[in-house]
């Protein structure tokens, strides 16, 4: 279909129209027939592949085989699962994907909302080590062209999420060009830029050459929005699930026969051995990764994987799936929360650890709300930052550095006060107007100011542009079965079921019992829930696989760890994931 203009084949379904129109099988009238009310049915053959991605086919396997629990945390007991077919990059994220991204950003926001592109800065930073001298990478390896084409890193979950959801929306936007049903429309700035939910909710009118497809329906206007039923548009490109980023590694489809896997995989690849044993390549190392102690790259004249940190992403061997550095270079974000009994918890079928259901905000008379035209931030994370800043720099503020954060810390709760009563849009009010003026406009005696400002913008969770969403309430689902509350990440493991037994549950306050972690807290650090902290939480988020500076252990598709979502590291990336609609197997095949 990508080759196919929608113009061309809305010429060759008005040539078969008028020889007859397509019926319905079970009522019998037309398709496509304006004296019929114009109930349409568009030409589709299958899910376009979107840039960069390739088709992972499902199937079943087992999730969290590893070669040795030696960490003895029990947190990958093997289970057998089934994954749906879906669509994943063949490469990591590079640095100059993140450039362009970067870019974007600053032309579109950079004006209005400067914070949005200091956001999007990866953590340079998270080269430094204190008995090692890599400042080089921390000047260069971002945006240098010699590392254009090696792994993005220093990104945290957040970032990598963000990055995802801009991707879809400028597919989607070139995929409407391409059609002819947009103009080029470069002059984007602030909320007025492009955002797939916004165009299918009829908020994005910016860049059109006509009005969109040419509507049927004789009541209304000639031309009408593309909609998801017409097919042209791409699903969200996304993080993987946990399960489907170790699924797709082990490449077992290369090693099945009809319906058996002939031969099980500890690497994304045959064999025990880390080496290549073809004749061709013998003894050429299959992946980036620490072979030892002081050993990143091997002897001068024969370095054994060719990369003292990363390597381009289309270094070594692809996978059976055709995927590039599965097992090593960089490690991976995925989008699951971590605990520790997630493989018992989650169900067989498209596991999965994470979901906070959310709805479409509507007004009174059901309409959809206007899509946001301010950037709208995580303000209880605000208030939570802001207490433990003044809580780490304890006396060291000056007179009006701690002016200034008390006016800070007033207008956060006043700003959460209102997100308290249903208003969201005005609480960001708040945020964007008063506190962000008020750190820009503060005394050049507050030395502070440029990190709260910094520091500030890692706390944005929407664009302006974005289609107002916000969490389903457990009163909207009083007749479902299949769940009632919007957040379910603690459930079955820290929801208030699973603390019933916990030491001291009793003294707590109801509203206290359902706080995040408190399952795995540390005892006795205080008197409420509040006082106890853990780093298994709501904000861990799983990563897999080995980095260039792991060893061979972690390259196992099985083996998982955890990190705060706003946390990055010099060994960890990511790649997008796409969901993979209608046939599993591509061109509407069957086997």
């Amino acid at each position: 279909m990508k080759a196919k203009s929608i113009f061309a084949l809305l010429v060759v379904s008005l040539i078969l129209a008028s020889c007859g129109y397509e019926k319905s099988s079970i009522t019998g009238w037309n398709y496509n027939d304006p004296d019929n009310g114009g109930f349409q049915k568009y030409p589709f053959e299958e899910q376009e592949t979107g840039p960069n991605l390739v088709l992972i086919e499902g199937g079943t396997f087992t999730m969290g085989r590893v070669e040795q629990d030696f960490m003895y945390d029990w947190n990958n007991i093997p289970r057998r699962a089934t994954v749906s077919s879906f669509y994943m990059d063949q490469t990591e994220i590079s640095n100059f994907h993140w450039l362009e991204y970067l870019y974007w950003i600053k032309r579109v926001y950079g004006v209005d909302y400067p914070e949005l592109y200091k956001k999007a800065l990866p953590d340079t930073l998270v080269w430094r080590s204190k008995l090692a001298y890599n400042e080089p990478y921390v000047d260069y390896y971002l945006r240098h062209p010699g590392f254009r084409d090696y792994p993005v890193v220093g990104v945290n979950w957040l970032q990598a999420s963000d990055f995802c959801s801009w991707r879809t929306d400028r597919v989607n936007e070139y995929i409407l060009i391409r059609e002819g049903i947009m103009n080029h429309y470069p002059d984007q700035i602030g909320e007025d830029n492009f955002n797939t939910d916004a165009y299918l909710s009829n908020q994005y009118n910016s860049g059109k050459r006509i009005e969109g497809l040419p509507n049927l329906n004789s009541t209304s206007s000639g031309y009408r929005n593309v909609r998801m039923e017409d097919g042209i548009l791409l699903p969200k490109y996304r993080l993987p699930t946990e399960a489907e980023w170790e699924f797709a590694a082990l490449g077992l489809i290369g090693n099945s026969v009809g319906e058996r896997v002939v031969e099980r995989r500890l690497y994304p690849w045959n064999g025990h051995a880390v080496r290549n044993p073809d004749e061709a390549y013998i003894g050429m190392m299959l992946a980036n990764f620490k072979r030892g102690r002081g050993d990143n790259m091997g002897v001068a004249g024969k370095l054994n994987d060719n990369a003292d940190i990363t390597a381009p992403v289309f270094s070594y061997w692809p996978n059976d799936y055709g995927l590039y550095n599965m097992a090593a270079n960089v490690s991976e974000w995925v989008m699951d929360v971590y605990r520790p009994l997630s493989f018992e918890d989650m169900d067989d079928f498209r596991p999965f650890r994470g979901n906070v259901f959310q709805t479409k905000e509507r007004d009174n008379e059901g309409l959809l709300l206007d899509k946001y035209d301010i950037p709208i931030y995580d303000i209880p994370g605000l208030i939570s930052y802001l207490q433990e800043f003044q809580q780490t720099a304890g006396n060291e503020f000056n007179d009006q550095e701690g002016e200034l954060m008390s006016t800070l810390v007033e207008q956060a709760e006043r700003a959460n006060q209102l997100l308290n009563e249903d208003q969201k849009y005005e609480a960001n009010i708040i945020i964007v107007e008063e506190s962000i003026e008020s750190i820009k406009g503060s005394d050049e005696m507050v030395k502070i100011a440029p990190t709260l400002l910094k520091d500030y913008s890692s706390y944005i969770s929407e664009r302006p542009g974005a289609l107002r969403y916000r969490e389903a309430k457990v009163e909207e689902n009083i007749d479902r079965r299949n769940y009632k509350r919007s957040d379910n990440i603690n459930f079955m493991d820290g929801d208030p079921k699973s603390h019933l037994d916990s030491p001291n549950w009793s003294s707590f306050e109801s509203e206290e019992r359902g706080e995040t972690g408190f399952m795995y807290a540390y005892p006795g650090q205080g008197e409420s829930a509040s006082d106890f902290s853990s780093l298994i939480n709501d904000q861990a988020r799983v990563y897999k696989g080995a980095s260039w500076n792991d060893r061979a252990y972690w390259m196992v598709p099985g083996t998982r760890r955890f990190l705060d979502e706003r946390q990055s590291l010099s060994t960890l990336g990511f790649r997008c994931a796409m969901d993979r609609v209608g046939s599993p197997v591509g061109l509407g095949g069957s086997r």
